[in-house]
């Protein structure tokens, strides 16, 4: 607060508020000779869930090793898209190994899956918009947890336990690794949307009605995992798809006392906001301190 005071008495207050720079540097995601970036897979995996066996890309850090643990990340694409969003769209390999050739991020395994956990999995279906499509992303939550988990644990060289277990996501990704996220405190010490989708708290919009993942006064972090758990949101200032729905889940936090980043960065519902999202919390990610 600023407070200024004229000759003649008369005072008047105003509130400057300073934001952190978010900004990742102007070339982040721009692929550079001087880096050895990591290789990336897709390969299949057998889901009960499903029923039927189900494509996860699967990126591996630079000089990957069996020799050692990697912590990992699971990153979960948007409404219509599959398991290639992230590489294709936001070039989360090259974003990470540029961050790990400079410092500014650990050695991760980035685990890119289908988030469709039904049949037909394909991207772009006849649904996209309708109450069952959605439900299957809420069912991935047991895809994840029953099939997916087990088969990277045992096929990839991983650090496990929550302080090495990270999940983000893009729109309606982002509403799902915030569902999962919360819904599995045990399992996951890092949490981030990006122009998150409604759907967290009942809605009723463009003619589906949810009541809602979470009741408003329990999405929190659990008293045993305060000062041990990372929940980033973020959103873009022109988004005219999600709206304000990533700043009221951050609102919600707020009131019921969970520690949470929230930033709005320049962009819409797009790969703009989503990727200065995943700089950040790669950033933030399974750093010690």
């Amino acid at each position: 607060m600023i407070t200024a005071t004229t000759s003649n008495g008369k005072t008047a207050t105003c509130e400057i508020i300073v934001e952190k720079d978010y900004n990742p540097p102007d070339d982040y995601k721009i692929k550079k000779d001087n880096v050895t970036y990591g290789t990336y897979e897709t390969v299949q995996y057998d889901s009960v869930t499903v029923g039927k066996k189900r494509s996860v890309t699967v990126v591996l850090p630079p000089n990957y090793t069996t020799d050692k643990k990697y912590p990992v990340v699971y990153l979960l694409h948007g409404l219509g898209q599959d398991n290639t969003q992230w590489i294709v769209e936001a070039s989360a390999h090259i974003i990470l190994g540029n961050m790990i050739a400079e410092g500014t991020a650990k050695e991760m395994i980035l685990v890119l899956p289908n988030c469709r956990a039904r049949q037909n999995d394909a991207a772009n279906p006849a649904d996209c918009w309708t109450l069952p499509h959605y439900q299957s992303f809420d069912n991935f939550k047991n895809d994840l947890e029953k099939d997916l988990m087990p088969f990277i644990n045992s096929n990839y060289s991983v650090a496990e336990g929550r302080e090495n277990t990270a999940i983000a996501g893009f729109s309606m990704g982002g509403r799902t690794s915030l569902y999962i996220g919360m819904s599995m405190q045990d399992t996951f010490g890092y949490i981030a949307g990006f122009c998150p989708a409604p759907g967290i708290f009942g809605y009723n919009m463009n003619g589906v009605k949810e009541e809602g993942l979470f009741k408003e006064e329990n999405f929190k972090i659990e008293d045993k995992y305060v000062g041990k758990t990372t929940v980033m949101i973020v959103a873009g200032r022109s988004d005219t798809i999600v709206h304000d729905w990533p700043e009221t889940y951050h609102n919600a936090l707020d009131k019921n006392g969970s520690d949470n980043i929230f930033y709005k960065t320049k962009g819409g519902h797009d790969f703009v906001v989503t990727c200065n999202g995943f700089y950040n919390f790669a950033k933030r990610l399974f750093k010690e301190d």
